[in-house]
């Protein structure tokens, strides 16, 4: 790793500007090891209030540098401390080999202090950091007693993290999408996800570019903060554009230098309309999770493409889709048992075969073996292989651009035909202004297959039902157009802006388990009836022809 660059802090309005210089200045108290899970100070200061002792300390005082250092006093930080020393990563790196310790697996990391916000500032905050270390600065806590690094989940499903997978995702995005050295990267993702965290904050970490953080995403002044701090990358993910092209039209949409959004979620359906409003001249789309070897990316801007895959050289980068029963995610297997590739245009689940020697193909799994075994399928590029289970169904036009189609699970069968969520919560979401919609399936007693659920944002109690079949009818097929519709003040979202279905599809149609407005699609009058409790008893009876 090279020497570590030293970065100084300023004011500067709501914001925090980080300038780079030779070495890398931090506040002592602020030195953190999250392996253990909740934070704590990595090494004893008495110089520090508060600090709980702990072995194995990093040098950070004169004293412990070898040659010496030097201190500066400044302004204390939360934790009260007022000394920060300059540290040679180099020199503290030798000092811990000599006292037999093994080195942090990334360097270090920024745990408080100038480097993050305090409970008491505003939400609308702006860090800008800036530096300029070659190395991997940010320290990626590790699972449990491992020394990978990765992010801690009690259930047991956090992807294992290697620091070679980290180095990777940064170097993929930073040369698929040819960002510059001068680049600004707006980043208002959360940092637990890898989206903020290793493509966004990872960019400054390895290649020095300026990043600037927001603390939570804000549609309304997205576009401010890019014109305010000069940025040029933007990042995404979910419904993050669809939440922009809500907003009014504001000025600074036409005075920001943004020419990139990277990231994944953009919905074909208003693929088009985000680049022509916003004057984003590239969008870089990808598909990819933490854990996965089979992530693609949209190098050339081919609208509603998440990436693409060589049709002429498959076995470069051995990823395919193969078939599977869409109601079971099963995959379907031809005489030899061998699982059945997709044609041009098939829908298919995204598989990638494992070499465990191989970087870009080798899967590390999760901390639970069990997690990590319903990932990995066998005998499916030949006999006695492995692959990666992606459990997302996408589509692959004649020229090997991929699209994404759906989430495992998330299709269904209705009247013979597979469903698409993605595609139905689009054509929704469109006609309503971009509202928040969520589409699922679900079962009525003694029907095959699943019925069509649309959950829809309708705070103000304005959306009629009637109107919004009328316009259905022109865009959708039959088998695709809602039956029941569930009218609620918001639709819930994750922490990374991706709609939530699960408690949803739990309560289904049923009025005993919500006091939201439902509405049935009564098939004979043509147009969606409120469902009460009658209704529902009479269309599980199957009084009502579906």
């Amino acid at each position: 790793m090279a020497a570590g660059a030293a970065v100084d802090v300023e004011r500067s309005g709501g914001a925090r500007r980080v300038r780079r210089r030779r070495r890398l200045a931090f506040p002592a108290h602020c030195l953190q090891d999250r392996a253990a899970g909740p934070l704590r100070p990595l090494c004893a200061d008495p110089r520090a209030p508060g600090t709980a002792a702990a072995p194995a300390c990093l040098p950070h005082h004169p004293a412990d540098l070898p040659g010496g250092g030097k201190a500066a006093a400044r302004a204390p930080g939360p934790g009260g401390c007022g000394q920060w020393g300059e540290l040679d990563l180099r020199a503290a790196g030798r000092l811990l080999q000599r006292r037999g310790q093994p080195l942090p697996p990334a360097g270090l990391c920024a745990g408080g202090g100038r480097g993050q916000w305090t409970a008491g500032e505003e939400p609308a905050q702006v860090l800008l950091w800036r530096l300029g270390a070659r190395g991997c600065l940010a320290r990626h806590p590790a699972p449990g007693p491992t020394a990978e690094g990765g992010l801690h989940s009690p259930s047991g499903t956090a992807p294992l993290q290697g620091h070679g997978r980290f180095y990777r995702m940064v170097a993929f995005s930073h040369h698929a999408y040819s960002m510059r050295p001068a680049d600004v990267l707006y980043d208002c993702l959360p940092l637990y996800h890898s989206a903020g965290n290793i493509i966004g904050v990872g960019q400054c970490l390895v290649y020095g570019l300026t990043v600037v953080l927001r603390k939570k995403f804000s549609a309304s002044r997205f576009w401010d903060d890019c014109v305010q701090h000069n940025c040029t990358v933007v990042q995404y993910i979910g419904e993050i554009c669809r939440y922009l092209l809500r907003q009014p039209v504001r000025e600074a949409e036409g005075r920001h230098r943004v020419r990139l959004a990277v990231g994944n979620g953009l919905r074909p359906a208003i693929w088009e309309e985000f680049a022509e409003r916003f004057g984003v001249r590239h969008i870089g789309e990808f598909y990819g999770a933490t854990e996965c070897n089979c992530s693609i990316a949209n190098v050339d801007g081919k609208v509603g493409s998440c990436g693409f895959s060589s049709r002429i050289l498959p076995h470069v980068y051995p990823i395919r889709l193969v078939k599977v029963n869409e109601d079971t995610m099963e995959l379907l297997r031809d005489a030899q048992g061998l699982c059945i590739p997709c044609q041009a245009g098939e829908p298919g689940l995204l598989v990638g075969q494992i070499n465990q020697q191989d970087p870009l193909r080798r899967f590390d799994g999760y901390i639970s073996e069990s997690a990590t075994s319903k990932k990995i399928a066998h005998s499916v590029f030949q006999k006695g292989d492995s692959a990666y289970l992606s459990g997302d169904v996408l589509v692959m036009d004649e020229l090997g651009y991929m699209y994404f189609r759906d989430r495992s699970g998330d299709t269904f069968r209705w009247r013979g035909e597979n469903v698409s969520t993605t595609e139905v919560e689009g054509v929704l979401s469109r006609l309503l202004g971009q509202t928040d919609v969520a589409v699922y399936g679900v079962a009525v007693p003694g029907v095959e297959g699943r019925a069509g659920m649309a959950a829809i944002a309708d705070p103000h109690g304005q959306l009629s039902p009637d109107a919004l079949y009328q316009e259905l009818q022109k865009v959708l097929a039959p088998y695709a157009r809602p039956i029941f519709l569930r009218l609620l003040p918001q639709v819930d979202t994750t922490g990374t802006f991706k709609i939530q279905k699960t408690r949803l599809q739990h309560e289904g149609f049923d009025p005993r388990q919500t006091a939201d407005r439902l509405f049935f699609l009564d098939l004979k009058q043509g147009h969606y009836l409120p469902l009460d409790q009658g209704v529902y008893t009479r269309i599980c009876s199957g009084a009502f022809a579906l």
